[in-house]
C-alpha cells in the first residue's frame, strides 16, 4: 500500500533523527521519523550525561524525551516500533522508503541509524551494561564516574588504547585486557600505551593472551573472570567497572545495494555535507563514516543533515557538484 509523499523522512529517531526532525519540522517540512523501536537510541540507556554542551548534568532518557517533544513540537511525525526493510530511488525522483506493509514515498530522506556496540556475549554483560551498575561501552563518556576505582578494559584495537589511555586520567586502576601477545591497532596508538605502562607508579596494568569470560557481582560489578588462553589458569578479578572496546556494527544491514557502505557496513558520505551515494539521501550520526560516536556530534550531523536538505531542494543539481566548487556556488 502507497501513502501521499513526505518532504523528508528520517530512518532512526536517535540523537541525529531527533536533531534532524526539530530542523525540518521548524523549516515547515512534511517530516517522518521511523524508529525501530522507542526513540532515543544508544544514549536512552545512559543513566548519566554530562558531557553535552550547555547542560550540566542529565540522563539519556530525558534528554531523549525532551528532544521528542521538541521536533514533534514543530510538526514532525514520529512511528515507533515499524521496520525500514528496503529503500528505492523511482524514475518521477521520490525515494520510497519501504516500511512494514506500508511504502513511503518522500522527497529525501535523512538515513540515521545509528550503531550498535560490538558485544562480548558473556555473562553478566547484560545485567550490568550501563556506567551505574559498572558494564560501558564509552570511556569517553563514563570514565568520571569511575575517579578513583578499579576498571578492566577489553579489547585491542585503535578505540580500545585511545579510551584506555582516557581511563587511566581518571581511575585508580586500569587494567587492559587483551586476547592476543601484540596489538593491532597502530603503531604511535601503542607505543604510547606500552610508555605509560611503564612509567614508575602507573596506574595502567596490561593482561596478554587473556580473555573474560563472565562479569560479576550484585547489584553491581565486583569482579571479572578471567581465563588465560596460554596456561588455561582462570581467576576472578576484583574490579568496580568493566569497559568493554570491541568495535561497533552500524545498523545499516537493509541498505545494502541501495547506497554505497565500506565492507565495515558504515554509510560513505562526502562528511562536510552528508552527502551519499544516492540523490537526495544523506547520512547522519553514528552511521557514517568518520563519526565520532558521540552525542554532540550525532545531533550536530542531524542538524547538518536538515540544513543540507534546503539547499537540495533550492536546486537538486547542487548534488553534483564537488565539494571544492562550493565556496563559489551561485546557490550559497
Amino acid at each position: 500500500m502507497e501513502q501521499a509523499a513526505y518532504d523528508v523522512i528520517i530512518i532512526g529517531g536517535g540523537p541525529a533523527g531527533l536533531g534532524a526532525a526539530l530542523y525540518t519540522g521548524r523549516d515547515r517540512l512534511k517530516t517522518l521519523v521511523i524508529e525501530r523501536f522507542l526513540p532515543g537510541g544508544q544514549i536512552g540507556n545512559t543513566n548519566r550525561i554530562e558531557n553535552y554542551p550547555g547542560v550540566a548534568e542529565t540522563d539519556g532518557p530525558g534528554l531523549m524525551a525532551t528532544m521528542q517533544k521538541q521536533a514533534e513540537g514543530f510538526g514532525a511525525e514520529i512511528k515507533t516500533m515499524a521496520e525500514v526493510t528496503r529503500l528505492e530511488k523511482r524514475h518521477d525522483g521520490l525515494i520510497a522508503v519501504h516500511c512494514d506493509s506500508t511504502v513511503l514515498l518522500a522527497r529525501a530522506v535523512i538515513l540515521a541509524p545509528g550503531s550498535s556496540y560490538r558485544k562480548l556475549g558473556i555473562p553478566g554483560e547484560t545485567e550490568f551494561r550501563n556506567a551505574g551498575a559498572g558494564v560501558s561501552y564509552c570511556g569517553t563518556c563514563d570514565a568520571p564516574f569511575f575517579r578513583g576505582k578499579d576498571v578492566v578494559s577489553i579489547g585491542g584495537g585503535n578505540t580500545a588504547i585511545e579510551e584506555t589511555l582516557h581511563l587511566v586520567k581518571y581511575a585508580k586502576k586500569v587494567t587492559l585486557i587483551h586476547r592476543r601477545a601484540e596489538f593491532r591497532a597502530e603503531k604511535i596508538l601503542v607505543e604510547e600505551l606500552l610508555a605509560k605502562a611503564k612509567e614508575t607508579g602507573t596506574n595502567l596494568l596490561i593482561r596478554y593472551h587473556t580473555i573474560v569470560t563472565a562479569i560479576q557481582g550484585q547489584g553491581k560489578v565486583q569482579s571479572v573472570h578471567l581465563k588465560d588462553l596460554k596456561t588455561g589458569e582462570e581467576e576472578d578479578y576484583p574490579c568496580d567497572g568493566a569497559f568493554i572496546f570491541v568495535g561497533t556494527e552500524p545498523n545499516t544491514q537493509f541498505l545494502k545495494g541501495f547506497v554505497d557502505l565500506t565492507k565495515h557496513g558504515f554509510i560513505r558520505v562526502e562528511c562536510a555535507y552528508l552527502r551519499t551515494s544516492v540523490p537526495g539521501v544523506f547520512a547522519a550520526g553514528d552511521c557514517r563514516i568518520a563519526a565520532t560516536m558521540q552525542l554532540v556530534t550525532a545531533v550536530a550531523d542531524g542538524v547538518n543533515a536538515a540544513m543540507q536538505i534546503k539547499q537540495y531542494f533550492r536546486d537538486p543539481n547542487w548534488w553534483t557538484t564537488p565539494v571544492t566548487d562550493m565556496i563559489q556556488y551561485s546557490g550559497w
